[in-house]
């Protein structure tokens, strides 16, 4: 009996791994689809009209390479990790209490809500990852302020 509950536990935490991994490879595949790196737009003021679209265009990579070099996070990547735990909480905490008010075995329908619930949030926090941070924006734009420009937005 104890060799069949063992085997039990062990079968669903192999089950809740391949889970996540099959949905943490779901989005770093849907995060690799993202396109082309937003960029900052900048308003046609008089300085963007002296200087001309070329050196605009350095001024903005040389802000963009600022950036990093003060480590300023570009992407959202803290995002995937915080997700898959929070959707594993919140599957787990719901299916826990179906169970507990249609009956069944809690625990076993528990540890398949908080897999669903991990694998939900890997792949929306996969998604988000390969957003801009709003930090990162905020510096490049303040960059190319100082520089003259007026940002008007990002794409």
């Amino acid at each position: 009996m104890m060799w069949i509950a063992l085997h039990l536990v062990t079968s669903r935490k192999m089950a809740c791994r391949r889970v996540f991994i099959a949905s943490l490879a779901a989005a770093v595949a849907v995060s690799g689809c993202a396109g082309q790196p937003k960029q900052p737009v900048l308003y046609p003021n008089n300085h963007l009209q002296a200087v001309g679209e070329q050196t605009a265009q350095q001024d903005i990579a040389a802000c963009i390479q600022f950036a990093r070099a003060s480590n300023v996070n570009e992407k959202k990547d803290a995002e995937v990790g915080r997700k898959a735990a929070g959707g594993a909480a919140v599957g787990g905490a719901s299916a826990a209490a179906w169970g507990l008010v249609r009956g069944g075995d809690v625990g076993n329908r528990a540890l398949a809500g908080a897999a669903a619930g991990a694998a939900a949030g890997t792949v929306h926090g996969g998604l988000q990852s390969s957003e801009i941070s709003p930090l990162f924006m905020n510096f490049v734009n303040k960059c190319l302020s100082d520089k003259g420009y007026s940002v008007i937005g990002w794409q």
